[in-house]
């Protein structure tokens, strides 16, 4: 009997798994609900936009004509210096940081003054003493004539003596000779303001030359010297540059110099501004070669510059072919890359930003080739924004999203 209950007791203590199973499933259908909900809020909220680069679509009047070669260079400014100030000193103002335009003449910044500005004061002073003097001499000079004049006529009556008209005449001379020693030393202290002038003239720094501030090469409270020589101390505080005198600085191999002359036509393509080309003509060909590289520099001045345009640039130089008088001029042409057509079926399609920052699917058609570029004929207009990376992944209306440059 004992024994019977003992087994009860122990059956009583066996888990039954069964009641877990329950729980379990309850566990699996949670962490597939957490799933699917993390699914759609990655759908929803995700960007699916697609990335893409754009440049606007322009029309070059010198795309119709043939390159005969091409040059590599940089955009240089012809007219450029770095501005330092003829005086030794601190550095006590600078009115200009980069991108500043200045006009000729106009204040970029001043060096500690107190030295000169005190030596000016001092030569003035000088001055005011030479010109009492002056005006002493001038008295004695007036009161030496009168008397000179009284005993002239004295001597003329028969009432005055020789000795007494010499004396005076004399003192006559002597008063005109303090007068011409005093103007002579106005003068000569005059000549002493103006070094004076100069030397203060010399601490402040001004623009040569109407121009865009380039760099700022020193601070204020830093010495200035007119050649930084000194340990420690700074040349140029400014560096300024005419940006209406950049041109293009390209190197063409010596065997090919036959091909170029002056004022011939050139296309132009700056690195940095993907979306135009600038005209340009050759202006000048350095009259020496480079023995190390086997070229000579050619100087190509812009005919229609614009602001984007910036020193030191790159660039590249299509010189084309001169032209003629016969024939009618061809008309301006539109010009893509390559790389932002595609050809569906024989169809030729682009696409330009639509409203609402989607794509929109244009078709086009294509003319020559120049180099990377098609010529387009029609479809695409001057001022659209067209689209040139990641054209595989769109279609009309897909959601872009436009890098920056």
């Amino acid at each position: 009997m004992n024994q019977q209950a003992s087994m009860a007791d122990l059956s009583s203590l066996k888990i039954d798994r069964d009641e877990k199973k329950p729980s379990s499933k309850r566990n699996l259908y949670l962490i597939i609900a957490v799933v699917i909900i993390a699914i759609v809020g990655y759908v929803l909220f995700s960007d699916s936009s697609v990335k893409v680069k754009t440049l606007t679509i322009t029309a070059s009047s010198l795309s119709g004509q043939d390159a005969i070669l091409t040059g590599q260079g940089y955009v240089v400014a012809q007219v450029k210096a770095a501005i330092s100030s003829k005086a030794t000193g601190r550095l006590e103002a600078l009115y200009v940081i980069e991108g500043d335009k200045v006009q000729a003449g106009n204040v970029i910044g001043k060096i500690e003054s107190n030295d000169v500005q005190a030596f000016l004061s001092q030569q003035k002073a000088q001055m005011e003493v030479i010109k009492a003097s002056l005006a002493n001499a001038q008295a004695e000079y007036d009161d030496a004539n009168a008397a000179y004049l009284r005993q002239k006529a004295l001597i003329g009556g028969g009432a005055g003596t020789q000795a007494e008209l010499e004396i005076s005449q004399y003192r006559w001379q002597r008063a005109q000779a303090q007068i011409r020693s005093a103007q002579a030393q106005m003068k000569a202290q005059e000549s002493a303001i103006r070094a004076a002038q100069v030397q203060v003239e010399n601490t402040i720094i001004r623009a040569p030359f109407d121009g865009t501030v380039l760099t700022k090469n020193a601070n204020v409270g830093e010495v200035i010297t007119a050649l930084g020589a000194a340990a420690g101390s700074r040349g140029a505080v400014v560096t300024l540059a005419d940006m209406s005198s950049l041109e293009v600085e390209a190197d063409v191999s010596e065997s090919s110099l036959s091909k170029i002359s002056q004022e011939q036509p050139v296309e132009i393509s700056v690195s940095a501004i993907a979306d135009k080309k600038y005209a340009g003509i050759v202006s000048k060909i350095i009259p020496t070669a480079d023995r190390g590289k086997g070229t000579v520099k050619v100087k190509i001045r812009f005919t229609d510059l614009d602001e984007r345009v910036l020193p030191e640039m790159a660039a590249k130089v299509n010189f084309l072919r001169m032209a003629t008088d016969q024939g009618p001029k061809e008309a301006p042409k539109i010009l893509i890359p390559i790389s932002a057509v595609l050809n569906v079926n024989g169809k030729m399609i682009a696409f330009i930003v639509g409203p609402a920052s989607t794509a929109k699917e244009v078709n086009i058609k294509t003319g020559k080739k120049f180099g990377d570029y098609y010529e387009v004929v029609s479809g695409l207009a001057p001022g659209a924004s067209l689209i040139t990376t990641g054209i595989e992944q769109l279609s009309n209306g897909t959601t872009i999203a436009i890098e920056k440059e």
